[in-house]
């Protein structure tokens, strides 16, 4: 019971009948058309149990990503991957280790497990690698960091990312979340440093650049014994059919991907630049969002009201302790266009 119920981003302004959802960090673009015809297709076969072993999927993306297929699990969504983490090295007496501003399911997971979740504090919105390392007790089993992070959108450098595995004792798992990493160009999530270390993990997600959000898929990549313990706790049938099948065309369409992600570094850009001229400052974004801090949060809610009076629909985020900024995903062309001229409208 000391977990709380997660809040999800709204979808609906009461009295707007027409509204843009830009809260919850979904492709405005939605899947590929590869991903929407395996989709359909797949409706034949709704009556058979999907594959227990999704070896399918799995073989697709170890080739788009150069992994050993043995090395992959796939869950409902990287939460469920998170959370099969914390049940299988955390418990009562444990402890789960995460940044200041990190993503909330890091604390419900740990929670769920019987854990103690831990908090290291950031430097300026940055994972702060130093106060991470100090934090560490010899109760620490999972530390997890999201890079680029949600919501605050930073990314600290591989280097700094190997330096900490570097000083986490070898009882302690660093989980690399990464959900947006196909939003930052030749970045791979931090494959080599996992291929070079037995205590390192990775969580990725069909929810985002994939555009598959309302199919909840996600996978991990790690040590083969870490995969090992994980797919004893996974349900054999965790996955859908129509999942299975979206998700694996989606990876293979590696064109669509890469177009999606240089038009969200355009528009993202565009949005920033915007902002800074506006006096609003906003870190250099590298997800599929930009997060503006306003004088206070004052100024930040009545932004956001007079957005909701527009349809626009963002997410405050003083949940994670950002009182006086907005998370406001990048959506169209025509919908940036519209958030921007909303903002101007009330500074």
């Amino acid at each position: 019971m000391d977990i709380k119920l997660y809040q999800s981003g709204a979808a609906s302004i009461e009295g707007v009948s027409e509204v843009v959802k830009l809260s919850s960090n979904e492709n405005p673009h939605g899947p590929s058309k590869r991903a929407l015809d395996a989709f359909r297709q797949s409706a034949g076969a709704l009556h058979v149990y999907p594959s227990t072993d999704q070896l399918s999927l799995r073989e697709a993306i170890g080739e788009v990503h150069d992994m050993d297929p043995e090395r992959i699990i796939c869950g409902v969504g990287s939460d469920e991957v998170i959370s099969l983490l914390c049940y299988a090295f955390a418990g009562p007496g444990d402890e789960v280790l995460y940044t200041e501003h990190g993503f909330s399911m890091y604390k419900i997971s740990a929670l769920a497990a019987g854990a103690t979740p831990v908090i290291a504090p950031e430097t300026e919105r940055y994972a702060d690698v130093d106060a991470l390392l100090a934090a560490v007790t010899p109760a620490t089993r999972l530390v997890f960091i999201a890079n680029p992070n949600n919501p605050t959108g930073t990314m600290i450098a591989e280097d700094e990312v190997a330096r900490l595995a570097d000083g986490l004792p070898e009882n302690c798992l660093l989980v690399l979340d990464g959900a947006y990493a196909e939003y930052v160009e030749g970045f791979d999530g931090g494959r080599a440093l996992i291929d070079a270390r037995e205590n390192v993990f990775m969580t990725r997600t069909f929810s985002k650049i994939y555009g598959l959000g309302g199919l909840r898929i996600g996978w991990g990549y790690g040590p083969q014994e870490i995969v090992d313990v994980l797919n004893r706790l996974r349900g054999p049938f965790n996955l859908s059919v129509p999942a299975l099948s979206a998700a694996e065309a989606a990876v293979r369409d590696v064109g669509y991907t890469e177009w999606c992600r240089v038009e969200n570094a355009r528009m993202r850009d565009w949005m920033e630049a915007q902002l800074r001229t506006m006096g609003v400052p906003c870190d250099a974004m590298q997800a599929n969002f930009v997060l503006p801090r306003f004088a206070d949060a004052a100024q930040a809610e009545a932004v956001d009201a007079h957005l909701k009076s527009k349809g626009l629909i963002v997410r405050m985020v003083a949940g994670y302790g950002l009182p006086e900024a907005l998370r406001i995903t990048v959506g169209s062309e025509t919908d940036c266009k519209r958030v921007i001229a909303a903002i101007k409208e009330v500074l």
